[in-house]
């Protein structure tokens, strides 16, 4: 098996069902509703857009998030980035009026919390 094919295979064996979180992903939930709680933000929601970047191809951010001021942020939870990840995040921002967000765990040793990158 050649060194793509084996990459994309071991992808595919970690894909979840569309709607469904994964870890990271449910972790950074949890962040969310603690910052709903707290006022910092009126509403948010999982895969809640999709965007056209071109024909047959779309982007679809993790989370949908309205700030307590009405602004509306994508927010992209990634363990790592992938090339074709990053470019469609890329495109997106460039063709579309929002604040897109993408935001990765950190280790207890690195503090916790998560780091955050702006496109």
């Amino acid at each position: 098996m050649t060194n793509s094919r084996a990459k994309t295979a071991t992808q595919a064996l970690g894909r979840l069902k569309v709607g469904q979180m994964n870890k990271t992903e449910a972790a950074y939930d949890a962040h969310l509703k603690h910052k709903q709680l707290a006022g910092e933000i009126a509403w948010y929601r999982f895969e809640g857009v999709k965007l056209r970047l071109a024909d047959n191809t779309f982007y679809t951010p993790d989370f949908a998030v309205m700030r307590a001021d009405g602004v509306i942020e994508l927010h992209e939870v990634k363990g790592f980035w992938t090339d074709d990840a990053r470019v469609k995040t890329k495109v997106a921002a460039d063709q579309y009026p929002f604040r897109i967000v993408a935001v990765k765990a950190q280790s207890k040793k690195a503090g916790g919390g998560w780091k955050v990158e702006e496109f």
